[in-house]
């Protein structure tokens, strides 16, 4: 299948060439990254409360990936100020999605892991994320599903430029 070309690119840039790539991954990656915002599970509460803002949702995210972080930790692996996380964890905690304990060497720090609460609700976001992806993975043909696969190691090193 070819990709259209891109009306906005100036005539005579090849495709091949950084920047056209540049832009075409640039619209792309943030249309899918949009898309996949909108998929968001309910939050504390339910419905109501509506989700986790992005912010809080990726602190939740990494104290799970890491088992336990003190809250400098997070907020320098997050790269916001520290009193802006103080914000976020305040809320995680209010809605019971993390919970603090004694730091095990530094009785001046605490420590934060999720909660079965914290867990449960990433588990659900990330369940109706990737059920949506693969459907529409599978409106692909094999051939671009194993370009994709090929593609998805070279994204990630990308990101962690």
């Amino acid at each position: 299948m070819s990709t259209p070309p891109n009306p906005r690119r100036p005539q005579g840039r090849s495709p091949g060439r950084a920047p056209g790539l540049a832009e075409d991954l640039r619209i792309s990656i943030a249309r899918l990254s949009r898309r996949l915002r909108t998929l968001r599970a309910p939050g504390p509460g339910g419905a109501v409360a509506g989700p986790l803002s992005l912010t809080q949702f990726a602190a939740l995210a990494a104290i799970e990936r890491n088992g336990s972080m003190t809250p400098r930790e997070l907020a320098d692996h997050e790269k916001v100020q520290p009193p802006s996380m103080t914000r976020v964890i305040a809320f995680l905690e209010e809605h019971g999605l993390v919970a603090r304990s004694p730091h095990p060497t530094d009785g001046r720090q605490v420590v934060l892991s999720a909660t079965e609460a914290g867990r449960t609700l990433l588990g659900e976001e990330r369940r109706k994320k990737e059920a949506w992806l693969s459907q529409r993975l599978g409106e692909l043909t094999p051939e671009e599903r194993e370009i994709l696969r090929r593609a998805a190691p070279i994204l990630d090193k990308i990101s962690r430029a």
